[in-house]
């Protein structure tokens, strides 16, 4: 079958659901224009920052999509064919995953920037609060141990014996100090934004072609190790610094460099003539178990995300200067999320079953795809495609880790009450302390079933368990919201149970597995054993807590009057 047709149905697919279900919750929710966001009400040039819709489109995009809509997809087109990856990625996104992004950006403005912990506390109590509290913090431990790791790997890519990826970790770091600058002269300068994006967005593509002339090659024993500490570095110092220095110019030069890789990826899959030669229908199971639950749970942020609830309740709250903004940033958001993931299957569905590149990491293969577009459509030579696909994903992953890390301060702020620059330092190392001793001290891989697996690999489908996990428990949540205003929930509770059995069944058949794991429980198995068993914990407990909560409360006033 011709790629372009798969593609244009994906788009047609994805426009009418903006148009018809986006702007259907954005009338359930009543968005008012009038009402003021705490992005204006609490002005304060540091956290909150009324930004304007296409800057903060771009910046929350570049947030959101990191390396799960590229990884998973890949990782499940792989394992159990384009097929089924296709289906759940389209209607996932569209009915669950941005129904999901969207309502937890409205809760979070409707609750003056509170963060999901905080709303949880109020509308289901302390135990509640404290629980959510503890499974987010498991969350983005695997989120920055997960993330950091396929980073530091990519950084070492190396073909026909250049060291590509240590190019592509020099642009990077350029792409940072391009970032650093724009957010001065926005700031210093009072530059108009077109002017200065008419400056820094070319020497974004600049650094792609001066990254591979001074590329850094990492010495040591463990060089993955060494990339590992200095990203997580680069997330200490990123996390506490103004929103307009790094982090505002970061997405938003990274959200256009990203819209140019869509455009690529649109362009190949529409004019290219590539044809779907990977099988829809590749396998009933993996190497993880079967394709229910695990093709869900594996493809993770490409369809649905629970992280996404954090950036829109820990950040992107506190930037909305007008409520009706929310559906193009926390629907959209979400729906330009799944085009990333769609055109990441691609870059499996254009290779024929066994082809070598398939044999590679997710970042190869998606860089070699993302070559072989450009080539087809402009003649763009292919290892220089290569380097412009990894600094894409880098672009992915970095935008995501320094939000991550940012979340997790905020989450500790809260929880211990810290206060002021102190504060904010030491509920970063905090933070940042077990996934940078994690990293540091664990092998460059791990033996497992007779070969040598990345540590990225190995907590893999514990991530995406948790991640979504974390979408079913925020949807709970909304659910009870919902219900206590008077409004109608079942849109979010019929996906919240759904996703709830199915993240639960996927842990505990890889608690089932480590336990027969012939290896024993002192390796990575008995890590995801104890992992996935506390996991099940404590998301049984917030939902019986939830339960009990929900059965004790009448409904109040609509949602439409609900709002401070």
């Amino acid at each position: 079958m011709p790629l372009w047709v798969l593609a244009a149905g994906v788009a047609v697919a994805f426009v009418v659901a903006f148009r018809v279900y986006g702007r259907s919750l954005a009338r359930r929710m009543a968005l008012d224009d009038a009402r003021t966001t705490p992005a204006v009400e609490h002005a304060d040039g540091v956290d909150f920052v009324a930004t304007s819709r296409p800057v903060l489109l771009a910046q929350h995009f570049a947030s959101i999509a990191a390396a799960g809509p590229v990884v998973g997809p890949i990782a499940a087109g792989v394992a159990f064919g384009w097929g089924p990856s296709l289906a759940w990625i389209v209607l996932g996104c569209i009915f669950i995953g941005a129904m999901h992004d969207f309502s937890s950006l409205v809760a979070s403005m409707r609750h003056r920037a509170r963060s999901i912990p905080e709303m949880v506390k109020e509308h289901l109590g302390r135990r509640a609060w404290m629980l959510s509290l503890l499974f987010i913090w498991l969350s983005l431990l695997y989120v920055i141990v997960a993330f950091t790791d396929v980073t530091a790997r990519q950084f070492l890519f190396v073909q026909d014996g250049r060291p590509i990826g240590g190019g592509v970790a020099t642009s990077s770091f350029l792409y940072l100090g391009v970032a650093v600058a724009m957010g001065l002269v926005l700031e210093k300068m009072k530059v108009r934004l077109w002017v200065a994006t008419l400056v820094f967005l070319p020497l974004v593509f600049g650094a792609i072609v001066l990254g591979q002339t001074f590329p850094i090659v990492m010495p040591g024993s463990n060089p993955a190790a060494s990339w590992g500490a200095i990203i997580l570095i680069y997330c200490a110092i990123a996390s506490v610094l103004p929103m307009w220095l790094l982090m505002q110019p970061r997405g938003y030069l990274g959200g256009y460099f990203l819209y140019v890789v869509l455009a690529v990826g649109v362009a190949g899959l529409l004019i290219g003539g590539f044809r779907a030669e990977y099988p829809a229908l590749a396998s009933l199971s993996s190497k993880d178990g079967p394709i229910y639950p695990f093709l869900f749970v594996t493809i993770a942020c490409g369809a649905c995300s629970g992280f996404h609830g954090l950036v829109c309740s820990g950040t992107t709250c506190k930037q909305v200067s007008k409520e009706t903004h929310a559906t193009a940033v926390g629907y959209g958001g979400m729906l330009l999320e799944g085009a990333v993931a769609v055109m990441a299957l691609a870059t499996v569905m254009m290779w024929p079953q066994g082809t070598p590149i398939l044999s590679k990491g997710p970042s190869e293969i998606y860089a070699t795809g993302i070559a072989h577009f450009m080539n087809r459509v402009a003649g763009v030579d292919v290892s220089w495609g290569i380097t412009f696909g990894l600094l894409a994903f880098a672009t992915f992953v970095y935008d995501t880790l320094d939000v991550a890390t940012r979340l997790g301060r905020y989450l500790l702020e809260e929880l211990l009450g810290l206060r002021g620059m102190r504060g904010r330092a030491i509920s970063t190392a905090l933070t940042l302390g077990m996934p940078l001793l994690y990293l540091v001290v664990a092998p460059s891989s791990v033996m497992i079933g007779g070969r040598q697996v990345p540590v990225w690999q190995v907590v893999w489908t514990i991530f995406g368990s948790s991640n979504q996990l974390l979408a079913a428990l925020t949807l709970l949540f909304l659910a009870a919201w919902l219900s206590e205003k008077g409004q109608r929930y079942r849109f979010v509770l019929i996906p919240a149970i759904g996703m709830l059995v199915t993240t639960a069944t996927a842990l505990v058949l890889q608690l089932r597995n480590a336990l027969i794991d012939p290896a024993g429980l002192s390796g990575p198995s008995g890590l995801n054993a104890l992992l996935a068993a506390a996991l099940l914990v404590v998301a049984g407990a917030f939902s019986l807590e939830w339960l009990r909560t929900i059965r004790g409360k009448r409904p109040t006033t609509p949602v439409e009057a609900a709002a401070p």
